[in-house]
C-alpha cells in the first residue's frame, strides 16, 4: 500500500531547495563589498600674486653677433678645402685655396715689366748724365738737355708704375687663399672642391665667437610699446628653468617682406657656454604694475553655465569658484577675483571633475616666476587634461 506521503516527498523536495536557493541570494545581497570610492588625478598648481606684468612673448632663434660671409677676392677654380662646418677656426687660418696658375702668371708678366722699365730708365738716366756734360762745354743747347730731363722722368714714372703692377698681381696671387679674419666657428659651406667662383662670391660662413644674441619678429603693433622696455628675460627651450638677461640691440627700421614682421635682436651678454647657436629661444618683455596680478594656465580654466570658474583643491575635495578674467598672456590667463594667493587650482583634468570630488594631486606645480614661459606650464597642463 502506497502512503501518501511518499507520493508527494519529491514536490516537498523541490519546494525546500527554491526556498534554501532564495535564503542564500538574500543573504549574498546584504554581504555586497562596498563600491570603491571616486578619485580622480589631476595636476594643480599653487597660485601666487605678482606685480611684473609681461607685455609681450616671443619665440626667437640664437645667433651670433657677428657672422662674416667669406669669399675669395678674385675668382677662380677651388682646388683646396680645409674646414667643414662646425670647425673652430683662428684668426688667420687657411679655409679654402683656390688655383694660383692663372695668378702666378700674371705676377710673372708685371715683374718681367718691371725689369723692362727699369733698363729705359737706366739708359735714359745714362744719357741724361751725358747731355749735362756736353751742357756744361756748351755743345748743346738748353732745350736739348730739358728733353734729356724729360725722357728720363717718363721712365721714371713706368718703373713706379710697373713697381705699383706687380705689388697688385703679387696680392692678386695672396688672394687666391682664403683665410679667416676672425676667432670662431664654421656655420656654413657653400662651395666644393672643383667649384668655379666669382670674385666676391660667399663661399664660408664664420660666427664670431663671443657675445650671442636672440633674433625676434614682432608685429608693427608692438614696435613702439617695446621700444621703451628695459626688462628683457630670455629663456632657452633646452632649460626654461633658467633666465638670462637680455637687452633690444637692434630694432629693424623695415618689416620684413615675407612675415610683414619687424626684426628685433636681443643681445645676451652674460650668456653661458652652453647656449649654442640655433637653440631656440623664448624672449619675455616685462614692465612693472601698480597692483600685483594672479596669473594660472589656460588649462585650468573651466566653463560653468557662461561663467568663468576654476576647481580649488582644499583637504583633498575640489570646489568650482567663479572667477573673473582680467586677460591673457600668451598661455596664461590675469584673474582679478575670485581666488587668492596661496591657494590650489587644478591645472588639468579640470573637465572630469564635479563638485565635492575628492582628487589626488599628480604633482602640485611651483609658481612660475613672470618671466618664465607659459607655454612651458600650459604644455604640462594639457598632457594630463
Amino acid at each position: 500500500m502506497v502512503k501518501e506521503t511518499d507520493v508527494f516527498a519529491p514536490k516537498n523536495l523541490r519546494l525546500t531547495s527554491l526556498a534554501l536557493a532564495a535564503a542564500l541570494a538574500l543573504a549574498g545581497c546584504h554581504n555586497e563589498a562596498p563600491k570603491a570610492e571616486d578619485v580622480r588625478p589631476v595636476r594643480a598648481l599653487k597660485i601666487a600674486a605678482d606685480n611684473v606684468d609681461v607685455n609681450a612673448e616671443f619665440a626667437g632663434e640664437v645667433r651670433p653677433r657677428v657672422e662674416s660671409r667669406l669669399g675669395f677676392q678674385v675668382g677662380g677654380k677651388i682646388t683646396s678645402r680645409k674646414v667643414d662646418v662646425g670647425t673652430v677656426v683662428r684668426k688667420g687660418q687657411v679655409l679654402m685655396q683656390l688655383d694660383p696658375q692663372d695668378l702666378k702668371l700674371g705676377e710673372a708678366q708685371s715683374l718681367a715689366a718691371l725689369r723692362a722699365a727699369e733698363t729705359n730708365r737706366d739708359l735714359a738716366k745714362a744719357e741724361l748724365k751725358r747731355y749735362m756734360e756736353l751742357h756744361e762745354k756748351a755743345f748743346i743747347s738748353r732745350a736739348v738737355l730739358d728733353a734729356k730731363v724729360s725722357a728720363f722722368k717718363s721712365a721714371q714714372a713706368q718703373v713706379d708704375q710697373a713697381q705699383a703692377a706687380l705689388r697688385g698681381s703679387a696680392n692678386q696671387a695672396r688672394y687666391a687663399t682664403l683665410a679667416s679674419d676672425i676667432n670662431g666657428v664654421v656655420t656654413s659651406v657653400n662651395a666644393e672642391v672643383g667649384q668655379v667662383v666669382a670674385a666676391g662670391t660667399p663661399v664660408v660662413q664664420v660666427a664670431a665667437a663671443g657675445e650671442k644674441e636672440i633674433v625676434i619678429g614682432i608685429p608693427e603693433d608692438k614696435v613702439d610699446q617695446l621700444r621703451k622696455l628695459e626688462d628683457v628675460t630670455v629663456r632657452l627651450w633646452a632649460n626654461p628653468n633658467e633666465a638670462l638677461h637680455g637687452k633690444i640691440r637692434e630694432i629693424s627700421p623695415i618689416a620684413d617682406p615675407q612675415t610683414r614682421t619687424y626684426t628685433v635682436k636681443v643681445s645676451v651678454p652674460d650668456a653661458p657656454a652652453d647656449v649654442k647657436l640655433g637653440m631656440t629661444a623664448n624672449v619675455q618683455f616685462t614692465s612693472r604694475t601698480e597692483t600685483p596680478q594672479i596669473r594660472v594656465p589656460l588649462t585650468a580654466l573651466f566653463q560653468d553655465h557662461n561663467r568663468s570658474a576654476v576647481w580649488v583643491v582644499d583637504k583633498g575635495v575640489v570646489a568650482l569658484v567663479p572667477v573673473q578674467v582680467g586677460g591673457t598672456v600668451g598661455n596664461e590667463i590675469l584673474l582679478t577675483s575670485g581666488v587668492k594667493p596661496g591657494q590650489t587650482v587644478v591645472t588639468a583634468g579640470v573637465n572630469q571633475l564635479k563638485p565635492g570630488q575628492k582628487v589626488k594631486i599628480l604633482g602640485v606645480d611651483v609658481p612660475a616666476p613672470t618671466a618664465a614661459p607659459a607655454s612651458v606650464t600650459a604644455a604640462a597642463g594639457e598632457g594630463a587634461r
